[in-house]
């Protein structure tokens, strides 16, 4: 284990780094964070020893470090700087093998099978197995960082040091070497202490994070701990949008621009969308802030293309997502910047309609069938393959919403449409009870992102209320259209 006690120094009389206390256990990685000059490498060259403490005390396995004897210092601490000397020609093998030195009697005079499986398992880690006769020199940069990293794990010490591992590396020999590091840290319980200039990659690999800020520890904590929006701006004096990773119980940072590189404020209108057999369309000026449970990109994103696609009742496909993307370019819809539904109702039955309200306006569009329909409380009777969505609803608002607001913009919209089939009296047909909607209905919210900031879309805001009033009236017209159309009595 690692224990840093009250730690201060740096280069000069004035000390970098002030007052730093932690510790570390085994199999634990360490990130340290920090803007430019906050001492991030001041404090890793400390521990190291390459620069002394002018206070406090370091201590490896309950022994001072200042106790240890060179070799025995470098049999328990690896360290991989953040700048590289090479005055000798080396191959990458010779590079790596220098990583053996504590463990060696006299000048490679005792090196063993140990010693030889300790440098190609490293090298093998690192994806440098390859290079292993070239001359170092040759080796562009994030290649030499690699042997670099490959030579401090070949020393095999259970604490390893690093000044920012990942420097002159493409993204996948990033991800490459921190899953590597990551593992050896659980397989070998090594301790980990790495400094980090991306945070998101920090976040990622990391069991704990230290912020420094001007010398001194800013927070420390697991990511969820450390990684907050306004720790970020007060230490980086940089704003950010903190948001989860999309596979790991860690956060992630967008950096956000200056405010006065804004879009321009803009409206969606009633005349921008397209009505035809074919699909219903809206193509906007700018992009729009969407939630959405389209077939064609879903989720949370950006899009500045939105498409009502009909299909046939007996619509089948193995690959929807594949198929409905071919459509799109077929019809010369960028693929990446429009969100693409499907819907068994007749498009040019669609209802879309504009409501205004102080805040600004709301646009409604919707598609809807009856034919498939649910009453969701009942569903555990159910027994049958999934059909074609028929009630498709569009919500776009011309204004600036949180996250959360389009959660709740989304209830609300629910509960209307909801409400319209509870007034028109649409039963599900195995059950005979009142439907809540159909097998598989489709939702979108959008926003311009521009004009009134609107923090929430619940019933008792101006803004849900044109949400409810707009999904429950065009879904009522909707509904009406689909029963004339089929003859039946409206």
């Amino acid at each position: 284990m690692l224990h840093v006690e009250n730690i201060s120094g740096g280069y000069g009389k004035v000390p970098i780094v002030k007052s730093i206390t932690f510790s570390v256990n085994k199999g634990e990685v360490l990130g340290i964070l920090g803007p430019n000059g906050s001492g991030k490498s001041t404090l890793l060259k400390i521990i190291s020893g390459i620069l002394p403490a002018t206070e406090g005390t370091v201590t490896i396995d309950g022994k001072l470090s200042t106790k240890y004897s060179q070799k025995e210092f470098a049999r328990k601490v690896a360290v991989l700087p953040q700048l590289h000397a090479h005055a000798f020609s080396h191959t990458v093998t010779d590079t790596v093998a220098l990583g053996r030195y504590p463990h060696q009697s006299g000048i490679f005079s005792s090196w063993s099978d140990e010693d030889q499986r300790a440098v190609q398992e490293a090298m093998h880690n690192t994806s440098i197995t390859r290079y292993e006769k070239t001359p170092i020199e040759l080796l562009s940069g994030g290649e030499q960082q690699r042997v670099f990293v490959a030579q401090a794990l070949a020393q095999e010490a259970p604490i390893l040091l690093l000044d920012e591992p990942t420097n002159h590396l493409d993204i996948a020999h990033q991800q490459q070497l921190l899953d590597t590091i990551r593992q050896q840290a659980i397989e070998k319980e090594l301790t980990v202490v790495s400094v980090f200039h991306d945070i998101n990659l920090a976040s990622v690999y990391c069991d704990r994070l230290l912020l420094l800020d001007n010398g001194k520890i800013s927070s420390i904590g697991t990511p969820q701990d450390v990684i907050k929006e306004e720790a970020i701006l007060n230490v980086y004096k940089a704003r950010v949008k903190t948001q989860p990773h999309p596979e790991l119980p860690k956060p992630q940072i967008t950096l956000l621009a200056d405010s006065k590189v804004k879009i321009e404020p803009f409206v969606v209108t009633k005349k921008d969308f397209n009505i035809t057999s074919e699909y219903v369309s809206l193509q906007t000026k700018h992009s729009l802030k969407t939630l959405s449970s389209a077939v064609h990109n879903a989720g949370m994103g950006w899009y500045k293309a939105f498409v009502n696609r009909h299909v046939d009742v007996d619509y089948a496909c193995e690959d929807v997502k594949l198929e409905m993307a071919n459509y799109l370019e077929m019809k010369n819809f960028h693929t990446s910047d429009t969100v693409g539904m499907m819907t068994a109702v007749l498009t040019e039955h669609a209802e879309v309609e504009e409501y205004t309200g102080d805040f600004g306006s709301v646009l409604i569009a919707v598609t809807a069938g009856i034919g498939n329909a649910v009453d969701v409380s009942q569903a555990l009777k159910r027994d049958e393959k999934p059909k074609v969505g028929t009630i498709n609803t569009w919500v776009i608002i011309n204004g600036e919403l949180p996250d959360e607001a389009f959660i709740q913009a989304m209830i609300t919209a629910t509960e209307a449409k909801a409400k319209a089939l509870q007034t028109e009296g649409v039963l599900d047909p195995l059950t005979n009870t009142i439907a809540t909607g159909t097998s598989t209905d489709s939702l979108l919210i959008a926003a311009t992102q521009t004009g009134e900031y609107l923090p929430y879309a619940g019933p008792i805001t101006d803004l849900g209320k044109q949400i409810g009033h707009g999904v429950y009236d065009c879904t009522v017209r909707a509904i009406q259209a689909y029963k004339a159309a089929k003859g039946w009595t409206v």
